[in-house]
Formats: structure tokens, sequence, C-alpha cells
């Protein structure tokens, strides 16, 4: 700690010295002597070297503080010595975190170099640069530098990163690039070595002539006609600074199977060319020492909606999600619009708070927060573009009541009331002879015995 602290005086002995006297009224004669020696400004009475010196002087009565004030005020001290101590305990020099790799391009082409440096404080990173043939002369590059071509972002959080960034390299951007970073204070002074200051990393960039390949024009696909006719796609090596392995197709990035050759000419054919078949074709050639070269060839065809929802069913205060899925290349332009009338729509946008659109290559998507049941039902339209051709499509939002899980119940409620109605009507509209009158007696039931008897008698008589 002894060593410390003479490391602190050296830097900032006045700061010391007011920390070591808010620390004394605590401590012992002793201890005050030791912390004496940390501090020429703190110094120590030395002891009487006689009777008479010993000897109390009279002094003017003043406030002896309390043992909780001496603890406060050490308290005090210690957190003050902390808090001076604290910048250069936590100081960090500049290191690399991960540096720049070497690459090898072609003309034409583009590179990043990234360069990301740790240290407290923050350190200061630049990118220099150098011919191969004159590594001992540096050159500052800087943002917008050789025609604008020359782009160099830094972003700052734990670690400092930079990036160092060419596009459309030519034979003259070989050379060794570098990056120097520092957080010394002396770092920008001219009477320092920049080479004690600063520290560095490298990487060379070596530029070749791209090869020349010879493809196809563009092709354009027709709409739906029945006779589809065959296309042809075809890529010619003609001249290359090394020795050529293998050549093969990619279709939006991807590699096509069984495409792998190693002749220099190549063709793809496409026998039934339909809009899905569209996109940007790449015959790419490798080599044994190069990096790959490639050409590129369009073929385009107008838009065609593959995917998107005929209707979409919500309840009020829902959120409603509709979208669109095409094929065709170039990507579209999206538009989604709403039909407010015979033959009349709105167009649809972000600015509303309520609707948000995504468009993704092709791919569009509608999101409606909230669903309105009196402005948001009704028929919604997405349409796509391109400079071949245009589609759109159609999808029904409908939105239903809060009130819409009770109408089954509410219809069959309505039905029994309607019922009990038509019984109670029916009860009070009866003739009254159709109900009995319970005061009359009631006779004796007649039946046609006495009768047959009376009959029988008369034929009796008649016979006597």
């Amino acid at each position: 700690m002894s060593s410390g602290v003479r490391a602190l005086t050296a830097e900032a002995p006045d700061s010391i010295s007011i920390i070591l006297i808010l620390i004394r009224p605590p401590c012992s004669r002793a201890a005050a002597q030791r912390l004496s020696r940390f501090s020429p400004s703190v110094r120590t009475p030395p002891p009487p070297s006689s009777a008479s010196e010993a000897a109390p002087r009279p002094s003017p009565a003043r406030r002896v503080p309390s043992p909780s004030s001496r603890r406060m005020l050490s308290y005090t001290g210690m957190l003050a010595l902390l808090l001076a101590m604290l910048p250069y305990v936590s100081s960090q020099n500049a290191g690399f975190v991960k540096s720049p790799m070497s690459e090898i391009k072609l003309t034409g082409d583009a590179f990043e170099l990234y360069c990301d440096v740790v240290g407290n404080p923050v350190p200061e990173i630049q990118w220099w640069y150098a011919d191969i043939n004159r590594a001992d002369s540096f050159k500052q590059l800087w943002d917008g530098a050789r025609k604008r071509r020359v782009s160099i972002t830094s972003a700052s959080g734990a670690n400092r990163v930079s990036v160092l960034a060419i596009s459309r390299l030519t034979l003259e951007d070989a050379g060794i690039y570098e990056c120097r970073a520092s957080n010394d204070p002396r770092r920008n002074d001219l009477r320092q070595n920049p080479a004690i200051t600063w520290i560095r990393t490298q990487a060379t960039i070596s530029v070749l002539q791209k090869p020349r390949i010879n493809a196809s024009d563009q092709e354009i696909l027709q709409p739906k006609s029945g006779q589809e006719l065959p296309i042809t796609l075809q890529c010619n090596l003609t001249n290359s600074h090394s020795t050529h392995q293998e050549t093969f197709w990619m279709k939006n990035g991807r590699e096509i199977p069984n495409t792998r050759t190693e002749h220099k000419h190549t063709e793809f054919k496409l026998s039934k060319p339909r809009t899905d078949d569209s996109g940007e074709y790449m015959c790419v050639y490798a080599f044994k020492s190069a990096p790959n070269a490639n050409a590129s060839i369009e073929v385009k065809a107008a838009p065609e909606i593959i995917g998107h929802k005929r209707s979409e069913n919500k309840k009020e205060g829902e959120n409603a999600t509709l979208y669109c899925k095409s094929v065709g290349y170039p990507h579209p332009m999206w538009m989604w619009r709403k039909k407010v009338g015979r033959g009349s729509y709105i167009d649809i946008d972000n600015s509303t708070g309520r609707f948000f659109i995504i468009n993704k290559d092709n791919f569009t998507e509608l999101s409606i927060i909230s669903v309105d049941i009196s402005t948001d039902p009704g028929e919604y339209v997405c349409n796509a573009s391109n400079i071949i051709g245009s589609k759109e499509s159609m999808t029904i939002l409908r939105v239903r009541s809060h009130l819409a899980p009770l109408w089954p119940f509410l219809g069959v409620l309505a039905e029994i009331i309607i019922l009990v109605v038509i019984i109670v009507v029916y009860e009070k509209r009866k003739r009254p002879d159709e109900v009995p009158d319970d005061d009359e007696p009631v006779a004796p039931i007649k039946t046609n015995s006495t009768n047959n008897h009376k009959d029988k008698n008369v034929r009796q008589r008649n016979t006597n």
C-alpha cells in the first residue's frame, strides 16, 4: 500500500496532502509520522528535548471533537483517498481486440477492414496507408479520400471500433493498411516518438486484374401465352491471370445444384421458363491462386402475386394483418390501397399511426392496430409493380362487434319470447262456449241403449 501511495504522491502531491490532513485527526503520533513521509506538506512536530519544553503551554480553549466526529472524519478521508486513486487504478492502456486481416481482391471489387481496440480512456484510432514498395512511407487516410471511394466509420461503447472501406478498387489501391490506436495523453505531442505513444497493426491488400468474362444479354419473360420458348444463358472466360479450376452457376446468391464444370465456356438452360424462374443469374469462375470472378445475367419478368389472404375476420379492437407475396424480377414496388366507393381508392401509408406497412423484396405486410368496426371493414388491395409490369390482389376485412359471441344466445332467447307471446295471445282469444262452466250441473250421459229397448218393445207388440 505504501508503494501505491508513493506513486500517487508523485502524480498528485497536492491532492494527497489534503487527503492526509483529513485522515490525520484520528491517527496517533506514530501513524502521523509514517504518513508524513509520503507528503511534504504534512509534518508532525518533533518530541520535546527537555523538561522545560515538555511543560504544558497555555492555549486558548477549543472544542474537542467527540469520538463519533473523529470516526466520521476518518471515513470521509478514506472515501476521498479512494476517489483520488480511482482514475489511476482504473486506467488501462490501449490494446487490440480485433485486428484487420490481409486479403486478395479483384479490380472493381470492394473491401472492409475492422479494428477493435479496448482501453481506458477510450482510445483514438487512425488509419494509415503505405505502398508495398515503400513500406516505410505511410500517409494518413481520411474519410472521403480517393474521390470519395474511402469510407471510415467509428463507434464507441466498451471498446472503440473503426471500419475502413474502399469501393471500386483499382490496382493502385494495393498496399499496406495500418490501424493505429492510443489513449496516451501525449499522443499528439510532436516531441514524442509515435512508436512509443501509439500501438499499431497492419494488413496487406493485394489487388489483381479482374478476368475478362463474356456473358449473354439480359432476358425478359413474356406473360403466360401457352407457348414458353426455352432460354439459354451463356458465359465464356476469355482472359485470366491465374489457373482456372471450375465453373458453376448461382441464382439470387444461391448455388444451383449440378452445374459445376471444368470448362471455361458454360451454359444454363431454362426449358420452360416461368415467372418464378426470373432473377439474377451468375456464372462463377474459381481459380487456383486468385479470388472467384463472376458475371451476372438478369432474367426479368412482371410480378405475379402467388400468395395473399382472401379474407380476414377480426373482432373490434383486435389487430389485423394482411399480406401479399409475389414472384418476378426486379423486386417490385409495393402499394396498399383501400376501396372507399365504386371505383374509388385511397392510398395507405405509415403516417396515420394505426397502419404499418413492411416491404421486403417480394413480400409485403399491412398491419392495422385496434380495428374499428365503423371505418376499417372493406376491401384492401395490394399492388406490385416493376419496370416490366404490375399486378394487384384484393383482401376483404370483416370486423365483428364485441357482442358477436352473444348473438346465438340472443337468437334462442328471442324465439322463446315470441313463442310465449303466441301462446298467451291464443289462450286469451278462445271462444267462451269452448270453455266449460263449472256452475252448471252435469247432466247424465245418455246412451243408445234406451232407444234400443223401445224399438224392441214396439216390434214385440206388433207381433201379437
